[in-house]
Order: structure tokens, then sequence, then C-alpha cells
């Protein structure tokens, strides 16, 4: 029987086979085709409930919110650059790994681990929306919805002993909202110095796993748990506030010194100057700045024919690098007519003195600072000085301290800088003028901004028919106490180029109480200008305490 029913079972598959593929070529040739119905299009407000559900998560964001912006020229840009974009990446991400992989090299019997495929495919990651927000800070901040369904291909061989493990990434699904950040924004190309990304809410990751040709993935359990530890791991590392901050520009190209203290100067005297006029005497003055510093120098009064001038004058500059700048003094003679002929120079490190210690100086002038210069022997007299480098407190955010001191101001009326009693409530107001918007005059639109304060006045730049002009400039006004309940106003000013008898013109100002600026320390506002019809101004003011 067994003989007979496998001999019957062959000759039914060699009779039905041949049979079976001629009934169905015939049935192929001479059946006709059924039309093709077009895909039903249905509005989506006419979809039940169950339709929409199910195509939610495919509806971009843009769709869904408003306040997400649609970006399909930055998807074709992403498409078009994610050839050269998967090479930097993966290159990246080799110089990345392989000092971590050096640390597994003759532990748990590894002895290589090295990449042997890595590629991130070639389909590129897209976004489905975008989120802009406005800050008052100088950076630029922004959300995108990404989405990747890739195809990479990456292989890691770990050389276990004489046993090659390969280890490969497939199907690789990733879903996130990061907030990317450009800050901070600097005049240097590409105009900002860091990227700094964090995730606002848990990734979803997605993709296969396979070793030594298997799909670990697949085992019951070993999914779940995997996919829990990446979530967990990525969110301790980059979940908000932690960030990963990726450096664009060399921090020494870029970086803005803010001030860190003020040195107080007293000129005291000077003698045995050379003799510049033709009756045997000079008219000195002292001119002082820091060097690295663009400000105007600092000036003493003019003593009229004296070659032993005695000033007692005090100024105040602003400090910024401790380590590096220099005092720079310079006596010149006064002439009524022509060019003031300079009598002797002379350079102060600042690294010389001690913090808050008043030290006082009596230096030889000279021809110039090189001092190598052997050419020029001649005696041009010294000068005598009094020097206080006082640093910012770090506490110096909100003012606590009592009201000490005697107002003043820049002059030689000041008082001795040495005086602790004076110098407990000094201190730096600082403006900056970031910009404004919606600006317009009725004859012309070139703003410039001006701060006025205390009888002072300084200006920023002019910008040439704009309504929203970026100034980014900063004025400093030295204060021997607190400007508790004063005022500063700035006013936004429109000149023409041209001759013209409405030559000048207002576009709004305002004024602002600096009660608030003492109490915190610093205030960053956009405020709306008064006379004006929508324009507003963006301010930031910091008090600095010594």
């Amino acid at each position: 029987m067994g003989f007979l029913s496998t001999f019957f079972e062959l000759l039914g598959f060699g009779i039905g086979l041949p049979f079976g593929l001629l009934i169905g070529f015939f049935l192929f040739v001479y059946s006709k085709p059924k039309d093709v119905k077009d895909p039903v299009v249905r509005p989506f407000h006419e979809l039940d409930t169950d339709a929409v559900l199910d195509i939610l998560p495919d509806i971009p964001l843009w769709v869904k919110c408003p306040d997400y912006e649609r970006v399909d020229w930055l998807n074709k840009f992403l498409s078009d650059m994610w050839p050269y974009l998967d090479k930097a990446i993966c290159a990246m991400i080799r110089s990345t790994t392989q000092p971590i992989f050096a640390e597994y090299i003759g532990k748990y019997m590894i002895d290589a681990v090295e990449f042997e495929q890595l590629t991130l495919g070639t389909l590129p990651p897209t976004i489905h929306g975008l989120k802009v927000y406005e800050t008052n800070e100088k950076d630029l901040v922004m959300e995108p919805a990404i989405r990747w369904a890739g195809n990479p291909n990456i292989v890691l061989v770990l050389q276990l002993l004489s046993l090659k493990v390969r280890i490969q990434l497939v199907d690789l699904q990733i879903f996130m909202a990061p907030r990317v950040a450009l800050k901070p924004l600097v005049p240097t190309f590409p105009c900002f110095a860091n990227i700094v990304v964090s995730l606002m809410e848990r990734p979803h990751v997605d993709f296969g796993l396979k070793i030594l040709g298997g799909d670990v993935m697949s085992i019951p359990g070993l999914y779940r748990i995997v996919q829990d530890m990446i979530k967990k791991q990525i969110a301790s590392l980059y979940l908000w506030p932690q960030t990963l901050d990726i450096p664009v520009l060399d921090s020494s190209t870029v970086i803005i010194k803010k001030p860190v203290g003020i040195l107080h100067v007293k000129v005291v005297r000077a003698k045995k100057l050379l003799k510049a006029d033709i009756l045997g005497t000079s008219d000195p003055y002292v001119k002082l700045n820091l060097t690295g510093e663009k400000l105007p120098a600092k000036k003493t009064t003019i003593k009229k024919k004296n070659l032993n001038p005695e000033w007692n004058e005090n100024f105040k500059l602003v400090v910024k690098d401790p380590e590096s700048q220099a005092l720079q003094l310079q006596v010149f003679d006064w002439d009524k007519v022509g060019g003031h002929d300079r009598l002797g120079m002379q350079l102060v490190p600042l690294k010389a003195l001690t913090a808050r210690e008043t030290k006082e100086f009596t230096l030889d002038l000279l021809k110039h600072t090189n001092i190598s210069d052997s050419q020029d022997k001649k005696r041009r007299g010294q000068i005598m000085l009094e020097l206080t480098y006082v640093p910012f407190r770090e506490d110096s955010i909100k003012f606590s301290g009592p009201l000490v001191g005697n107002g003043g101001n820049e002059s030689g009326s000041d008082r001795s800088s040495s005086d602790n009693v004076s110098l407990s409530g000094a201190g730096l107001l600082s403006v900056l003028v970031q910009g404004a918007e919606d600006v317009e005059g009725n004859h012309h639109t070139n703003p410039y901004a001006l701060v006025l304060f205390r009888g002072e006045r300084k200006k920023t730049k002019m910008i040439k028919r704009t309504r929203d002009p970026r100034w980014g400039e900063e004025f400093q006004f030295m204060l021997d106490q607190p400007p508790l309940h004063e005022l500063i106003r700035i006013e936004v000013m429109s000149k023409r180029s041209s001759f013209s008898f409405r030559s000048k013109e207002s576009l709004g100002h305002v004024e602002i109480k600096l009660d608030d600026v003492v109490n915190n320390g610093r205030i960053n506002q956009k405020y709306h200008l008064i006379d004006s019809k929508n324009g507003v101004i963006h301010i930031v003011i910091r008090w600095s305490t010594v």
C-alpha cells in the first residue's frame, strides 16, 4: 500500500501541475481586466471619528497647530543635502565613539571594536512643522517636529578573542520634538556661536537589532526593556533642562567681555616736565585711558605755565580684563593753535594691582613705550598717581547695602577714590540699546537712539531707511551711588541724510525708572514708545556694584 500511494501521488502531481498551468494561462489571456477605481477622496470634516483617529498621527503639525510653520523648503533642502550630511554626521560619530570604544578594549575579553559599515541611508528626516520663539535675549529659539523613518546600515564588529560578533542596526524610526537654540548671536559669520539642543519630551525610538544574523528584538519582553532603557538614557542626557552644546565658533573669536570692575585713578602731580614753550614753560594736562578700549580718553585740567603741576583729580575707568589691560598715561603741552605736543607717557599694567588696595606710583615719563630703544635718553620728568582697582561683587545682582557716599561726576571735583566709604555705593550702569520696531517718521525714517542721563547725552549710529533698526550698542555710566528714584530717557530720532530745513524728527521716546534695575540688578524689556503709533524699543539695563 505504501508503494501504491506514493506512485499515485507522483502521478497526480505530474498531471495536475501542467494542467493547472494550462488553465491559468488561458484565464490570464482571455479574461477581461476589471476597471481600476479611483480612491475615494472625502473632505476632512466628513470623516467619522474612527477615520480621523486613523490618520491623525500622519497629519503634519502645521495643520493641527497654527503656531507651527510649514517648512517644505527646509525639507527640500535636507533632501538635497542629505548625502553630504550623511557623510559629515557619520564622520562625527566615528570620531566621538572612538575614545569610548578604546575604553572597552582589554575588558570583557574584547580585543577590538569598530564600525564595519556606517551610513544613515538614503532617506532624510522630515520636519512636519517648525515653531519659532521670540525672546529678548541674544539668541534664536525654535522647535522643529522631526520624524525619521530611515534605512541606515550600521554594522558594529566586536572581536571577542577569536570570535567576531556583528551587531547590525536596521529599520530605525525616530519621532522627536527638540528645542534648538542658536546662541549667543554675534557679529561673526555664521552669526551664532553655539547650537544648544534639548528635548522637550521623551522621543519615540524604534529599531531592529540583529546579532549574528538574528533579530534579537523579536525575543519576547526584550523589545520593551530595550526601549525603556534607551528612553531613560536619552532623557537623562538631553531632556530639558539638560542640553547638548555644539560649538560652532571658537570662543576666543566671539567672546564679548563684560565689565568686571572699576579702576579709580587719582592723578596727583607731575614734576620736572619738559619745557615746550618758547618762554621756557609748558601748559601740561594728562590724558588717561585703558588699553583695548575705544572709548574717549579722560583728561585733567590744564595747568598754565607750570613744569611742576598739581592736579589731585579723580577718575573712574571701566575694567574688562585686569590681567591684560594697562592704564595708559600721556602728558601733553596745550597749545592754543596747532596740535598739542606730547611731553611723555607711561603704562601701568593692572595685574600689578591688588584688589581693593590703594597703591601709589611715581613713574618716569618716557618718549614712547619701547623701553629697549636707547636713542632718547632725555629726562622727561615724573608723574605721581594713586590707583585702586575695585572688582564688582559677585552678589551685585541685587542692591542690598545702604546708600553711602556723596553724589558727583567724573570730573576733577570727585573725592579721593581710595576712600573705602565712598566706594561702598559706587557702581556701573550699563544701557544696551538693542533695537526698535515699527518706528516711522512723517518725512524720513533714518533712526538713531539718544540716551540721556544725568546731563550726559550718548548716541547710537544712524541706520538709513528702515523701520526696524538694530543697533546693539552699549553705553556705560560711572556712578558713586545707586540711581534710586531716577529716570533714564531714551529717544528715537530720525535725521535726513541730505540738507533740509526739517533735518531732525522725533520718532518717539521712553522714560525708564531705575529702581527696578537697582533692586533686581538687570531688566530686559521692550517698551512702547511715547508719541509713536506702533513703535517699540528693546532696552537692557544692568547695575553692577563694587
